[in-house]
């Protein structure tokens, strides 16, 4: 009695294909990361240089005194515990999987990312000049970028880059909400103006996007996409439920902001403001989730069926 050869034995999880991981999306990951420096410059020179800008901005802020309460208590609690909660996710996360699964290199370069982002937040923080006075009544000391943002949506995006493919979907609608959540704390308790928050996902952002391209590249054996909706964490519920947010949040803006305009039964705005700049909050967290999560799952090695 004869037994086949195990090389000739087919792949019963299939076998992936030999286009590496990130290879020929280059030019994709650098052009997301300008346009995340660009939106950046965008956003400082509109809501700090001008006065238009400078209004909506200070609008939102002095408007989120109305929202007190239990609301502003909870968010109160959960910023003086952010910087805990947000490196005890990334540690935790990180080490397990590097651990279990060896991911040494790419978990470096993930935390590395992380530490920059952060440290680019404080620079970029000392680095510009305080606000210049443009008609409206303002703390005139620079707040862009918000820390405590940069902190929440660091430590998530480091999560998301050490997780498999079949795992980021459901990390990134995770993180995208739990640093949306600390970007809206910040102005509920009117620590930041809803541009600092804003900037502070384009730093992550403009940082973290060329280490996912590095941990790509240098994780070829473990970034492989079994295909979307192969696993429940990759479903296609957590990339729709991110849009919806993002969806719902601009209808939010829009309605807040037609009732601001003349002729649109204008009113005298009390919450009108603070409600457009969580919606810009919102919308930046969420279109930065669905972005990433589409990028690395079109970056992703594919498995062959058997």
């Amino acid at each position: 009695m004869s037994f086949p050869k195990t090389g000739r034995l087919p792949a019963t999880r299939g076998t992936a294909t030999g286009r590496r991981a990130g290879a020929g999306m280059g030019f994709l990951f650098v052009l997301a990361t300008l346009a995340c420096m660009a939106a950046f410059v965008a956003t400082y020179y509109f809501f700090v240089r001008t006065t238009t800008g400078q209004y909506i901005d200070e609008s939102a802020l002095v408007e989120a005194a109305t929202i007190n309460g239990p609301t502003e208590r909870a968010t109160t609690q959960f910023l003086d515990w952010l910087p805990v909660i947000s490196v005890a996710i990334a540690a935790v996360v990180v080490l397990f999987v590097t651990i279990m699964r060896r991911r040494w290199k790419s978990a470096g370069i993930a935390l590395a990312a992380c530490v920059a982002a952060n440290l680019a937040t404080q620079l970029l923080k000392d680095w510009f000049p305080n606000r210049p006075f443009r008609g409206v009544q303002t703390i005139e000391l620079n707040s862009l970028p918000s820390g405590h943002t940069t902190l929440a949506a660091s430590a998530a995006a480091a999560v998301f880059l050490v997780v498999s493919p079949r795992w980021r979907p459901l990390a990134g609608f995770l993180g995208g909400s739990f640093a949306v959540a600390a970007g809206v704390s910040t102005l509920i308790n009117q620590w930041h103006r809803p541009a600092d928050v804003v900037a502070a996902f384009l730093v992550v952002g403009a940082v973290m996007l060329p280490a996912g391209w590095l941990v790509l590249r240098t994780g070829k054996r473990w970034n492989v996409q079994d295909g979307r909706g192969g696993h429940w964490a990759s479903s296609r519920l957590w990339l729709l439920l991110s849009a919806l947010a993002g969806v719902a949040a601009a209808a939010v803006s829009v309605y807040s902001l037609i009732k601001l305009a003349p002729g649109f039964g204008h009113e005298s705005s009390t919450t009108n403001y603070f409600w457009a700049g969580v919606s810009l909050i919102v919308i930046t967290g969420y279109l930065a989730t669905v972005a990433a999560t589409w990028l690395f799952d079109l970056s992703a090695r594919r498995r062959q069926s058997p």
